[in-house]
């Protein structure tokens, strides 16, 4: 009796913050897609960038905590969010001086901010050395939190400063438009998270990964595929949202987009539960209550961010 209830409590908590975060980012991304109140692709959404970066470092701190290693934030959150600031900073540079977004150039200021990053948090425990023989544990769990959180996230802005206008006929004049590269990810990734959370948990019973997450099973994987396909084909080609299909489309068209976003996500999420499982954690934290932490909102999007932002900067109208 106490499982069910927790069962149905874990749901409706579930239920209770995905439709509270679904709301306010349909809020954001449509007021970023028109441009309301002025200012630069992405200005709406860059704060909850922000938030979730640093929930994520925070996050990151605690679970070393535990494991003895005490983590020093300032530098590392810091770092983290001028990573993807960087490629926003950047894009804008180059926009004023030559007219030209260069999405690819961009993500070299993202790689000068992670080398000055890594540069300081060298600096830091030079500084700051203790007798505790955990400098060099300190140092290297610090530079991986700054590459796992900051590099996928500069991929993530990329994508929201990446021009499809540039890329295809006509029809991609509408400001809205723009905010397509980053709303396929976020979809498409998800879409496949809730398939497999769903299906996985009604019909799931042969192990995906049992010595990474017991909890994975083919079933909810195969789901996820599924869902991940119906969205990139529901967003991308159907006339449900254009008469004719999305007139600029994705290198390799929704097909492409919906496997390999959503096999990076599922590599994403098998990513964090690796870590999670060395950190002897189940949830990274407790502030979105039923779905965890920041790092377990995002943990797919990390992988998947790359592989759509290389699918759309190739694209095709």
């Amino acid at each position: 009796m106490n499982t069910n209830s927790n069962s149905f409590a874990t749901l409706g908590s579930r239920f209770f913050v995905s439709s509270t975060l679904i709301t306010c980012l349909t809020a954001l991304t449509w007021a970023d897609s028109i441009g309301f109140l002025g200012g630069l692709p992405g200005w709406w959404l860059l704060p909850v960038l922000i938030l979730l970066a640093v929930g994520g470092v925070n996050e990151f701190i605690v679970l070393y905590m535990k494991r003895g290693i005490r983590l020093r934030g300032g530098i590392l959150r810091v770092g983290v969010v001028a990573i993807f600031l960087a490629v926003a900073v950047g894009t804008q540079a180059m926009v004023s001086d030559t007219g030209d977004a260069a999405p690819v150039a961009a993500l070299s200021w993202a790689a000068l901010a992670a080398a000055v990053a890594i540069g300081s948090l060298f600096i830091q425990e030079i500084v700051l050395a203790r007798n505790d023989n955990q400098d060099l544990d300190r140092l290297a769990a610090s530079i991986f939190i700054l590459t796992y959180l900051g590099l996928p996230m500069a991929f993530m802005v990329g994508l929201r400063l990446v021009d499809i206008a540039n890329l295809g006929p006509e029809q991609t004049d509408p400001k809205y438009l723009g905010i397509i590269p980053l709303l396929s990810l976020i979809t498409v990734v998800k879409a496949g998270d809730v398939f497999a959370y769903l299906i996985g948990s009604a019909l799931g019973r042969i192990p995906l990964m049992p010595k990474i997450s017991p909890g994975k099973t083919w079933e909810g994987a195969f789901a996820s595929l599924a869902g991940s396909l119906f969205t990139a084909w529901l967003l991308l080609r159907s006339s449900l949202f254009f008469k004719n299909g999305l007139p600029v489309q994705p290198l390799g068209g929704w097909l492409a987009f919906g496997i390999c976003v959503g096999l990076s996500g599922m590599a994403g999420d098998l990513a964090e539960s690796l870590i999670k499982r060395e950190l002897k954690t189940k949830d990274s934290g407790r502030s979105l209550g039923g779905l965890g932490g920041a790092l377990d909102l995002i943990d797919s999007l990390l992988f998947a961010a790359p592989v759509a932002w290389f699918l759309w900067v190739n694209a095709s109208g």
